[in-house]
């Protein structure tokens, strides 16, 4: 094989992305033989429009759940939404077999919010702007819990 061309960029083709998300994955299959992630996505819509203003994304893999966002526009802040889409996240992880579940956050996002609900913080990390940290947290789920 030639000398491959190495290019950086900051806005990647979905397609490039797409390239480098199978290879991974098909890696991660054949050294595991597991091959289960999927996504995961628990959408608030407005009740009039329909339109997603928030929500939980993440994804399952090889017994884990992954909270990659959480979002609320501020008028449904504190009303136990949050929480809501939590614990949904957290029920639908266990109904897919995950033991345990991993986020980030920041300390100007919510950690606190994570711990209230039995989020256990693994560590943190300073980053931008100073005197912020990113947060890493992860929770024992049990698998097929459907309350």
């Amino acid at each position: 094989m030639q000398t491959p061309i190495i290019d950086i960029t900051d806005q990647p083709d979905p397609a490039d992305l797409a390239v480098v998300r199978a290879g991974l994955d098909h890696f991660n299959a054949t050294a595991t033989g597991i091959d289960d992630q999927r996504p995961l996505a628990i959408w608030v819509k407005d009740p009039d429009s329909q339109q997603v203003i928030g929500g939980v994304t993440g994804r399952t893999s090889r017994g884990l759940l992954f909270v990659d966002m959480l979002f609320l526009p501020e008028a449904l802040r504190g009303a136990g939404v949050g929480s809501k889409l939590l614990k949904m996240a957290e029920q639908e992880g266990s109904r897919r077999g995950c033991r345990v579940g991993l986020l980030h956050t920041h300390a100007f996002q919510a950690p606190e919010f994570y711990r209230r609900h039995g989020w256990r913080e693994l560590g943190s990390i300073p980053c931008d702007p100073p005197g912020n940290r990113r947060f890493t947290f992860t929770k024992e789920l049990s698998v097929g819990d459907d309350d």
